[in-house]
């Protein structure tokens, strides 16, 4: 028998008769925002540190970003996270970040209720509160809050953009983004993009492209209702790239040497009143070096990395100021509320020397001068994934010491600039000094466009909105800070800043902490922390870290956990991970497989095996993982059967002739040899045709880019082959079986 049918809800308005006729209708009202509600434009720049635009004391060409300024509001004392995931979290949140789960990155889950690598429903997202109200939402560009093993075809979605409350989403959801070749999604599928490198792509402006469509689409089809835009964007994050001419532009700029830079930007700084009259330089971090003692060629190398940073904010800027340029000429600008604000601090991830390949950082190693040099040209461009030195990164926080990932003022006290005509007036060009933080922002938005945040959810209890909204600082300069304490951790960095003194220790990784040693600064007349007072306030010293201990426990910092995120996401150990297993079976037409869910090869013994029909000439990639950076492909040209393995641009190669048509098994077996080394052998049924040792292999990252099956699209692992280089017999499927522990007998065992 079959189950009755539903019988309809009633109105609660209206009658529902027999007929149309003795019945009365009813609709019911849709969410609407307050009659006069701003467009939001919320845009987030990646590693920018506090001294790198133009409003903020640089010699970079930020025209767009200073007019944003000089028409809105600057803040000089705004503080964020000091890196990417938990900025996010906080700032689209208004919850400090371990307290929703990510205190980290979203690369991985440690198990503890701080460390998910994801924001909790109970904290519901800005977008999600104003979708609600009637706004329409769309996400452009970095995502970085979805756990990266949920970042396959095979969802689940709930964390990505759209699951998140946004209508509409494109750009990257990993950390960082190759932008001439990125990995895209659009809504919940992955796509790739529209052009190459070689017609004029450049990822900053398709995202911008996408933005002005989408503006566009709003205003024209519902003009009516307003929008909110977040507009994430790669830049300035590395690996630094941008278009030639952006980059010859800046040749010989930075020949003088950080040292100079950084002491022009101080002065220019006190001149736009960015920082008090009395502010002293930070001394040089650890590490940085006098540029008049550095080599020819390490100022060689040193000048070109940082150019290639300035070309790339100088773009984005153009880039932002098409969309400016856009809203006014539809009429929008007036009424629109561009947030402007940067992560966290300048990144420390070049290393001392800077580097030309970014996964040398992440694998714990170094790219030595001799072979930056020998890559100079390459620089910039889509042949390269670059990041500057230490003394650049020091430059781009003037005046301040330490970087992103740390809890110094270099890593956390970030740009700012809010910019409303409407609701801005007679504040144009004003400086604000309160004590701000990322949390803050969202309940900025709210209070702007006359929302509260719920207390219940979709059925979901919320927790407390941690920030308080900065909207009393519009039209009174002198008010009285209303944030008066924050505590900031990461990477066991710990700080905390209240009523204006900060107490700030700096941790060592895998030291004991007990062995950090708290430093104390006052910061209303010590802005760049160049007074340590820890000896002379003791008291006050001791009261702050005992108040840190406090929000600790309050907002699930513990516990403190100092690994890095490779260490993380290689250890994880949540038994839903796709990374738990040790056997894939791939098919072609499948999805890019994101890198947070790649097969984990390191440092052990592995195979990778081509199910095949060969019909003679046949030619392409079998499996390729990784990019230019890094990485290893298996495939097919000039009648061979061909591997490389790219470790951070060491490239070993092999090749064996191919067998007649016919079904074959083509297949690597590289088996570990030692502690990061190993032998690759090339098999054709079972039966070797070549081999090659591997010297050094990756540690915990052998490229940022995912894994494809049948073809190489983005960013090329090998120069060996074409773009792409799709492969043209008939693929069944490959297979990639992992060793228990090493061996080297491992990758046949792991195929039974």
């Amino acid at each position: 028998m079959s189950e009755p049918a539903e019988t309809p809800t009633t109105p609660p308005e209206g009658h529902v008769g027999r007929t149309y006729a003795d019945s009365t209708p009813w609709w019911p009202e849709p969410a609407r925002p307050r009659e006069g509600a701003p467009d939001v434009v919320l845009v987030v720049l990646d590693d920018v540190g506090f001294g790198s635009l133009g409003c903020f004391g640089s010699e970079i060409a930020t025209p767009t970003m200073d007019a944003l300024a000089a028409e809105g509001l600057t803040y000089t004392n705004f503080h964020v996270t000091p890196l990417c995931s938990p900025t996010r979290a906080s700032l689209l949140t208004g919850r400090n970040h371990h307290a929703v789960g990510m205190s980290m990155l979203s690369n991985a889950d440690s198990g503890f209720p701080g460390y998910r690598g994801q924001v909790t429903h109970a904290a519901a997202m800005v977008q999600e509160v104003l979708r609600d109200t009637g706004y329409s939402t769309a996400a452009l560009g970095k995502w970085h809050l979805a756990p990266m093993d949920r970042t396959t075809s095979a969802g689940p979605y709930d964390q990505w953009p759209l699951g998140r409350g946004f209508d509409r989403y494109y750009g990257f959801l990993e950390g960082l983004s190759d932008h001439f070749l990125p990995e895209l999604v659009q809504d919940n599928t992955r796509v790739e993009p529209p052009a190459t490198p070689e017609e004029g792509y450049h990822l900053t402006e398709d995202l911008v492209d996408r933005a002005i469509d989408h503006v566009s689409d709003r205003v024209s089809v519902a003009p009516d209702t307003p929008y909110f835009l977040y507009l994430a964007l790669g830049a300035a994050h590395c690996p630094h790239q941008s278009p030639e001419r952006y980059l010859q532009a800046q040749r010989g700029r930075y020949d003088e040497g950080w040292d100079v830079v950084r002491e022009r930007r101080l002065a220019r700084q006190k001149e736009l009143g960015v920082v008090p009259p009395d502010t002293e330089l930070a001394p040089l971090n650890d590490g940085v070096r006098p540029w008049a003692d550095l080599s020819d060629d390490d100022r060689t190398v040193m000048a070109r990395l940082q150019e290639a940073f300035a070309a790339m904010l100088e773009h984005t800027d153009d880039q932002l100021g098409r969309l400016m340029a856009h809203l006014e000429h539809l009429g929008r600008r007036e009424n629109t509320l561009v947030v402007l604000m940067s992560d966290n601090g300048a990144s420390q991830e070049g290393g001392a020397l800077g580097n030309t390949n970014t996964l040398a950082y992440e694998n714990g190693d170094t790219t030595t001068t001799e072979e930056s040099l020998a890559r100079l040209d390459d620089i910039g461009t889509w042949r390269c994934h670059s990041n500057y030195p230490w003394g650049w990164a020091q430059a781009a926080n003037t005046p301040l010491k330490r970087y992103k990932q740390n809890v110094h003022a270099g890593g956390v006290r970030a740009p700012l600039v809010l910019s409303w005509p409407a609701g801005m007036a007679g504040a144009a060009g004003g400086l604000r000094t309160q004590f701000h933080h990322v949390v803050d922002v969202a309940p900025t938005l709210l209070d702007v466009v006359g929302v509260a945040a719920p207390e219940v959810r979709r059925g979901v209890p919320q927790m407390p909105v941690h920030g308080t909204s900065m909207r009393y600082t519009f039209d009174d300069a002198d008010a009285p800070s209303r944030r008066r304490t924050q505590y900031f951790e990461m990477y066991g960095h710990r700080a905390l800043v209240s009523d204006g003194w900060k107490a700030v220790a700096y941790h060592e990784r895998h030291s004991p902490y007990e062995s950090d040693r708290w430093e104390l600064y006052h910061l209303p007349s010590d802005f760049s922390e160049c007074h340590d007072l820890a000896q002379e306030r003791s008291d006050v010293l001791h009261e702050l870290v005992g108040r840190w201990e406090s929000e600790a426990e309050r907002y699930s910092v513990f516990p403190l956990d100092d690994r890095n995120f490779a260490e993380r996401a290689a250890q994880y150990s949540s038994a839903a991970s796709p990374r738990r297993r040790r056997r894939y079976e791939l098919r072609p037409g499948m999805d890019t497989v994101p890198g947070g869910v790649t097969p984990l090869v390191y440092d052990r013994s592995y195979r990778i095996e081509a199910h095949v029909r060969l019909a003679g000439h046949d030619e392409g990639v079998l499996l390729a993982h990784g990019d230019v950076n890094g990485g290893h492909v298996l495939f097919v040209r000039d009648g061979l059967l061909q591997y490389e393995y790219n470790h951070q641009g060491t490239r070993y190669h092999v090749a064996g002739a191919l067998p007649g048509a016919g079904e074959h098994r083509l297949a690597v077996a590289v088996q570990r040899t030692g502690e990061r080394q190993a032998l690759a052998r090339l098999l054709v049924d079972d039966a070797e045709v070549g081999s090659q040792p591997l010297a050094s292999t990756a540690r915990f990252m052998i490229g940022w880019q995912g894994l494809q099956v049948g073809r190489d699209p983005g960013s090329p692992v090998s120069l060996r082959y074409p773009r792409g280089f799709p492969f043209t017999g008939h693929l069944e499927k490959v297979v990639v079986a992992l060793a228990d522990d090493g061996g080297a007998d491992a990758p046949h065992e792991v195929l039974d």
